[in-house]
């Protein structure tokens, strides 16, 4: 069966009751896992590059707050999902080892060698994208979470565009993370093309399917368009499982 995982990132808007709002469509629509992201602005921008751009500062509105974590978790779980996260710092790995079923690594985080240590290193199971990567530095992560006690993570294809021209999504390179590192490799797609999943499964062989998900248009990655709705993804999850 293939294994879907909803991505809420940005369009939770810093509400609890509308991030379970995203866990309940989720698991609705038939989803394996809904995925959150932990971060600071403050640790993931430089001060010089929020001193200048508002619009980098703004994104303090986008952060989830680690107070939510326990309750997600417990939503998810009862909603019978998989609860997903992205630490993107070193303290947020320790905020979420508790409470997750995996980890999910951003592609631009992978070079990090010991944020990659770290979540090998609690023991639990880890999903990492590879969009902004060279295979050399694919395999030498890999590399890094195996010798910490990750011997199976599963890498996600990806193009970091979004949305990605679906003439980009270059779903070949699927075949060639698997070959090259012998892992499970799956499919995140930023395209909000129905044609592209079912390639990415069909002729390519991805066993993950991670997409973008909103609720109700009001999300603030929504605009971008490369986010589904529930109704759209449950019909796409139905035609693949059939």
């Amino acid at each position: 069966m293939i294994k879907f995982i909803a991505e809420v990132s940005s369009n939770h808007n810093c509400d609890l009751d509308r991030c379970f709002k995203f866990i309940d469509k989720a698991a609705e629509a038939g989803c394996y896992a809904i995925k959150f992201q932990l971060f600071k602005v403050d640790e993931l921008f430089s001060k010089e590059v929020l001193n200048k751009s508002k619009k980098h500062r703004d994104r303090k509105n986008w952060e989830l707050p680690p107070s939510f974590i326990p309750l997600l978790a417990e939503r998810s779980k009862k909603k019978g999902i998989k609860f997903i996260c992205t630490p993107f710092y070193l303290e947020g790995v320790k905020v979420l080892s508790k409470y997750v079923d995996y980890f999910k690594i951003a592609s631009y985080e992978m070079i990090w060698d010991d944020l990659l240590k770290n979540c090998a290193r609690t023991g639990k199971p880890i999903l990492m994208s590879t969009g902004m990567a060279t295979i050399f530095e694919i395999k030498h992560a890999v590399n890094i979470l195996k010798d910490n006690g990750c011997m199976k993570p599963v890498l996600f294809h990806c193009t970091s565009s979004y949305p990605t021209p679906y003439n980009e999504a270059n779903l070949s390179a699927i075949k060639t993370i698997r070959l090259e590192t012998n892992c499970e490799v799956g499919w995140s797609d930023h395209t909000a093309e129905e044609s592209v999943i079912q390639r990415s499964i069909h002729k390519w062989g991805a066993s993950f399917i991670e997409f973008h998900l909103d609720i109700d248009k009001k999300g603030e990655e929504y605009k971008q368009g490369h986010c589904w709705l529930p109704n759209d993804i449950k019909k796409l999850i139905e035609n693949v499982q059939k």
